[in-house]
């Protein structure tokens, strides 16, 4: 179904039922804030994001091309500082198609198709596999940084998938392109590929004569 949703484009992808922390100071977008915080229901407080492909989040110039594919989000928790800027957390809900972007009210706007996630099965063996994937990158990440998902993971494949999606260290393309996958299978053997090729990469970094670089904090994404 077609609707109009405020829009926040971002220099990430964000997927269904994921939360994503933003903090907001430019006008337009606390005003897009203030709109979704003046919503009685809070279960209504739905806007969306896309992908900006080329630009900024910030700036007088913004945004020169976003991709179409997107996710719906709902405002969980808002925080306004003195300022007049916002610290909120938001939730992915679903996937939509962007088909046209307003620009010249208070806030960006958007109109949007939602897209249907079909169930589709998905085997044990590609729900483990990308398991002991993920469990491969966090035990060579976590000896520079923070356990990347400290919380248990879900056990539902589809929202597994989309966890995954959000955690592993991929570039912005890469992320679009799972986003934009309608079969969860296969967004799990993606990932699992991609965590494979980042953990061969990791491994031979700490493999090179540099080696004290390895001890560090620092991420090599």
């Amino acid at each position: 179904m077609g609707e109009t949703l405020p829009m926040f484009p971002l220099n990430t992808v964000v997927f269904p039922g994921v939360r994503i922390p933003l903090r907001v100071f430019e006008d337009r977008y606390r005003a897009l804030v203030r709109h979704l915080l003046a919503i009685d229901d809070p279960d209504q407080r739905m806007f969306g994001s896309v992908g900006i492909r080329e630009g900024y989040e910030v700036g007088d110039h913004g945004s020169q091309s976003l991709y179409r594919i997107g996710c719906r989000l709902r405002l969980t928790t808002a925080t306004n500082h003195p300022d007049g800027t916002f610290d909120v957390v938001a939730t992915g809900v679903d996937r939509f198609r962007l088909d046209a972007l307003t620009t010249d009210g208070p806030f960006p706007s958007g109109e949007v198709e939602r897209l249907a996630s079909p169930r589709t099965s998905v085997a044990p063996q590609v729900v483990e596999d990308a398991l002991a994937a993920f469990d491969a990158y966090r035990a060579v990440v976590t000896q520079w940084r923070d356990d990347p998902h400290p919380s248990p993971l879900p056990g539902d494949p589809v929202h597994l998938s989309w966890t995954l999606a959000a955690v592993a260290p991929l570039a912005l393309p890469e992320r679009q392109e799972l986003l934009e996958s309608d079969d969860a299978s296969a967004r799990l053997i993606d990932v699992t590929h991609l965590l494979r090729r980042e953990v061969e990469a990791m491994r031979a970094i700490a493999s090179l004569p540099a080696t004290g670089v390895a001890r560090t904090r620092w991420c090599p994404n």
